[in-house]
């Protein structure tokens, strides 16, 4: 009787981690190793040895502080989307001053949590970003919302929406709302019956189109915009 071979496990998550508090790093270190599917793949305590490490270091994930004592996480997170644009990148930090939070989803950000968010709901919040979510403190997802809710959009944006639509496929349009409601790539596809490569095709093609290179961004884009609609909608009309 023949062994049934054995199925290839999926790498784990490698987790880079630039926090200059020493408590708070050794307790987000020892969440991640604790979870079998994410790995450290370094810790810093300042940016210059972060931005050294990002330019031959390998990574899926970048989870940084934004007051550094030699700079900025903002400066982080640009080069990490420069080099590794694959990479999903999530901000832990005390600041939710509104410029912080939209610079940092300019810049790339996916997630954005405020310091006192459990640990171990840290490691989930990466592997829900892994899956295509873009964890947010309630209270920096309100104001993100709000920010959007009460820009006033100008002819000239009237007419940018309209070059975007144009260039959107009809599947684009409603993964695009999909993905501003919170589904994971892996819910996307079940809806869509595609796979969950297919999505994240649709997904760069999407980001090229804004301009973005983030889920955060392209949904923050897309709001600023006017670019959404109902998602139950949008479903409908695709298939």
């Amino acid at each position: 009787m023949s062994k049934t071979p054995d199925l290839p496990q999926a790498e784990p998550v490698r987790v880079l981690v630039v926090e200059d508090d020493a408590v708070t790093r050794a307790a987000l270190s020892l969440s991640i190793e604790a979870e079998p599917t994410l790995t450290l793949a370094g810790v810093f305590d300042s940016m210059q040895p972060a931005l050294a490490w990002i330019k031959t270091g390998a990574l899926d994930v970048l989870l940084t502080d934004l007051g550094l004592p030699d700079g900025s996480g903002i400066d982080i997170i640009r080069a990490c989307r420069q080099l590794h644009p694959q990479c999903d990148i999530m901000v832990l930090t005390m600041s939710a001053n509104e410029t912080d939070v939209l610079a940092c989803i300019e810049a790339g950000a996916s997630g954005y949590l405020l310091k006192g968010t459990p640990k171990g709901d840290i490691a989930r919040s990466v592997l829900s970003m892994r899956e295509g979510g873009a964890p947010m403190s309630p209270a920096i997802a309100r104001m993100v919302l709000e920010r959007v809710r009460t820009a006033k959009p100008s002819s000239a944006s009237s007419d940018r929406k309209s070059r975007v639509l144009s260039r959107l496929t009809k599947r684009e349009k409603t993964i695009l709302d999909l993905i501003a409601r919170g589904d994971t790539y892996g819910n996307i596809a079940t809806m869509l019956s595609v796979s969950v490569g297919t999505v994240q095709t649709h997904i760069k093609s999407i980001y090229g189109k804004l301009s973005v290179h983030s889920r955060g961004e392209a949904v923050f884009e897309a709001q600023r915009r006017g670019l959404l609609k109902r998602s139950a909608d949008s479903v409908a009309e695709s298939n």
